[in-house]
């Protein structure tokens, strides 16, 4: 199925539920809070459907949580067909641990980060922007998951002083940072600028650790990202983290640091 048609689906059900209630699409905007107006885009397929709306819509329908698994489904089918199989993996993951040496991981980003990030030189339309952010913030669940992974992320000091989306995105983004560093599961230590060159700059990565077999690996560039499931290549790729992961700063030292350039964001 594809996204138009899963969108489609959720727009015919969306009518289904609210002719059913016998509510006009006014006044189904007023029982959840929201425009009319947004309530015809979702229904004519002109806006997808945001976590808040679908639920919103399916309480106020009494739709026993299907608006909500349709738009799941969406947020499935906006994934780029080459991500969809790391998706599944990070989902499922004990354990990730992520270097980014020029912006911040997926899972760390706010909405308005990943919005700047998006949208900013993209040919993309601004609905396919806005259908990317929402899966990308969807995909965070797995920060809250039980039992939540261990994640271990290196980042290189540029990340933090690079200006996406102005300064109060930036701000707001650090702040992020240190309040997902305080969880006992997220470990987040930065490179500083003065170490110079070193293994990592050659680009990111991530290694994910599965509850049971061995690492697989995911590297991103210019056209897509790749799965790495072959034992030597992931084998390279955890020397890489090692020797990254010795150029970081410690876990207090990087917190002082990321408050110290969240301050300047002003």
């Amino acid at each position: 199925m594809t996204q138009l048609q899963v969108l489609e689906l959720f727009a015919g059900e969306l009518r289904r539920l609210r002719c059913g209630a016998g509510l006009s699409q006014e006044a189904l905007a007023e029982k959840i809070s929201y425009s009319a107006s947004l309530v015809a885009a979702v229904e004519q397929c002109r806006r997808p459907p945001r976590m808040d709306f679908a639920q919103k819509c399916d309480e106020a329908l009494g739709g026993g949580g299907l608006l909500l698994r349709i738009r799941e489904a969406t947020v499935r089918e906006s994934l780029l067909p080459w991500f969809r199989e790391w998706a599944a993996i990070e989902r499922d993951a004990r354990a990730l641990r992520s270097f980014q040496p020029l912006v911040l991981p997926g899972l760390f980003q706010t909405p308005a980060y990943a919005h700047a990030l998006c949208a900013t030189g993209s040919p993309l339309q601004s609905d396919q922007v806005e259908q990317i952010v929402a899966s990308r913030i969807e995909r965070q669940q797995v920060l809250d998951r039980t039992p939540p992974p261990l994640i271990v992320a290196v980042l290189d000091q540029t990340v933090l002083e690079r200006p996406i989306g102005g300064p109060s995105t930036m701000r707001a983004q650090l702040l992020r940072l240190i309040e997902l560093a305080g969880r006992p599961n997220i470990h987040i230590h930065v490179v500083p600028r003065a170490v110079g060159g070193y293994t990592g700059l050659s680009g990111p990565f991530v290694l994910a650790s599965p509850f049971e077999g061995r690492d697989t690996a995911y590297l991103d560039n210019q056209i897509k990202g790749t799965v790495v499931d072959a034992a030597e290549e992931v084998a390279v790729l955890q020397e890489a983290w090692e020797a990254v992961r010795a150029e970081a700063l410690p876990r207090q030292q990087t917190l002082a640091l990321i408050s110290e350039v969240a301050d300047q964001w002003t």
